[in-house]
């Protein structure tokens, strides 16, 4: 009898769960939504969410503050995320494959893949390799004998954070390549690009849109992806140079964990409609972003998948931690 109570206990305190939830998304939201990115002003992060802002306070009723918590390349704000109230208020850019990378790398990165409540995942941006103009390198193979021809890790490689898909680019790029780069990670793209243009750094590892910023500035050597790009035509691939290599990274926004799904729901019905938007739409591509629509169910599964996928290249280059 006593189990009969106890299981009727649990059943009604799941069941006050869910109501409590439904009824908090009848009428949310009721305030200003906070939306933080993980990482610095001018990085893709921040002009994604700058793209958005406007169709996003207008299909959820609501101001939508963005705000930035930086350090630790993202993880200092998914810690913080995971520990807030999970009424929607507040939510944080998501990025692949940092938070499935950090946790497996730092053993504790202060929070953990799947605490993160996925709501929508909204661009991919593959991984690009550029050098300045005045660089003497003119392609990847160039840059592979260059990076041969000089004493092992002298040849540095700049990019946004560790654990990130920068990261992992250049760590690929060192086993399939033979090589011995080393990685410089700065705390966003914002911070990244001023490296290279100052001569700091031999090269930047970074993101698509980087092609269409400054074209004027840099030589892309090739990019991570399946095939070229419709607004990147001229940039060839790695794969297309005898590298088969695909890498880059995933955006999207998540929510704390506990957050009522009917509420992620209202949140993942406002991104969808964002990315929709045909302005937002016109300026995603004017910017080089490559626009995805994925709710939170598509959004874990693609989490998932990329975390058997990962787990088994960070074994293989001896990163996870034990």
């Amino acid at each position: 009898m006593k189990k009969v109570f106890a299981g009727l206990t649990v059943l009604l305190v799941a069941c006050a769960f869910v109501l409590a939830g439904a009824a908090g998304a009848a009428d949310f939201p009721r305030k200003r939504v906070t939306y933080n990115i993980c990482f610095n002003p001018g990085g893709e992060s921040d002009i994604t969410a700058r793209l958005q802002e406007n169709a996003l306070k207008k299909y959820l009723g609501k101001d939508v503050s963005i705000q930035y918590k930086i350090g630790g390349g993202g993880a200092v704000c998914w810690a913080e995320l995971v520990k807030t109230q999970p009424d929607g208020y507040t939510v944080a850019g998501h990025n692949l494959p940092h938070t499935i990378l950090q946790p497996m790398e730092m053993g504790d990165a202060g929070y953990k893949t799947f605490d993160l409540k996925q709501v929508y995942m909204f661009e991919i941006t593959p991984n690009v390799l550029m050098v300045r103009k005045d660089s003497p390198i003119n392609s990847l193979k160039e840059f592979i004998e260059y990076a041969k021809a000089r004493p092992a890790g002298s040849v540095t490689v700049g990019g946004s954070a560790t654990s990130s898909a920068n990261d992992l680019g250049v760590a690929l790029l060192n086993k399939a390549a033979g090589i011995k780069l080393t990685y410089v990670p700065f705390t966003g793209t914002g911070a990244a690009v001023p490296a290279l243009l100052g001569g700091h750094v031999t090269a930047l590892m970074s993101y698509s849109p980087m092609v269409i910023q400054y074209k004027d500035k840099f030589k892309f050597l090739g990019m991570m992806s399946e095939k070229r790009m419709k607004v990147t035509p001229d940039v060839p691939t790695f794969k297309e140079q005898g590298y088969d290599l695909v890498e880059g990274a995933y955006r999207g926004v998540a929510a704390p964990p506990g957050t009522p799904d009917a509420i992620v729901k209202i949140l993942a019905d406002a991104f969808d409609k964002t990315m929709k938007d045909p302005e937002v739409q016109k300026k995603m591509d004017q910017f080089g972003f490559e626009t995805l629509y994925m709710g939170p169910e598509e959004s874990l599964a693609l989490v998932k998948k990329k975390h058997a996928e990962y787990e088994v290249i960070m074994k293989e280059l001896n990163r996870v931690k034990k």
